[in-house]
């Protein structure tokens, strides 16, 4: 259900901000952002939490975290985060990797680092009700600590939350042009709202 307040914000000053953040680039500002303006209690915590997820420290890059985002969001088939997180992805790794990966990560991952974590991800994605030690083994046996492996789980567990709201709130979708303009603002302001 597409909520009225998303495209033109739930107050005056936050209609006033997304004109004028539109304004100054020139592009529609997207929905995930413009969330961030309805109900602050609730998009505020969220912006923390995936900053700390997303920008925090870890020993994976910010590349793979966001390819981390974008393969949660094809197994929850959110295009819109797909598009927004490969796109951010392709700006701090190589396109053809991040394209690669998206297509099949156990043909395209540039690691057997990330495939292992992509596979336990995949799982708790898709099936948790099935996940196991022996699956957290298998990720640690590839050569990922059990804090790297913690910070792929709260990748995995915020885009398994943004990309269903993204989904149920009718994200409109940007075009290719928009996704990498706005990939560049996220790469360099990060996630805090």
């Amino acid at each position: 259900m597409r909520l009225a307040e998303i495209d033109r914000g739930d107050g005056l000053a936050n209609r006033l901000l997304i004109g004028f953040i539109s304004l100054v680039s020139r592009m529609r500002l997207p929905d995930a952002a413009r969330v961030a303006f309805y109900h602050r209690d609730f998009g505020r915590p969220l912006g923390t939490w995936t900053q700390a997820a997303m920008r925090g420290p870890s020993k994976w890059s910010v590349g793979e975290r966001e390819l981390m985002a974008a393969m949660v969001a094809k197994w929850n088939a959110s295009p819109f985060c797909i598009g927004a997180h490969g796109a951010v992805a392709a700006k701090a790794m190589d396109r053809s990797v991040v394209d690669a990966t998206l297509d099949d990560f156990r043909a395209g991952a540039p690691s057997g680092r990330l495939e292992a974590t992509l596979a336990f991800l995949e799982k708790m994605t898709l099936h948790p009700d099935e996940l196991t030690a022996a699956d957290a083994g298998a990720v640690l046996d590839a050569g990922v600590d059990a804090d790297a492996l913690e910070d792929a789980i709260a990748v995995a567990a915020v885009f398994n939350i943004i990309a269903r709201y993204a989904e149920a709130l009718d994200f409109a979708m940007p075009t290719a042009d928009e996704f990498q303009r706005a990939a560049g603002m996220l790469l360099k302001r990060g996630y805090a709202s």
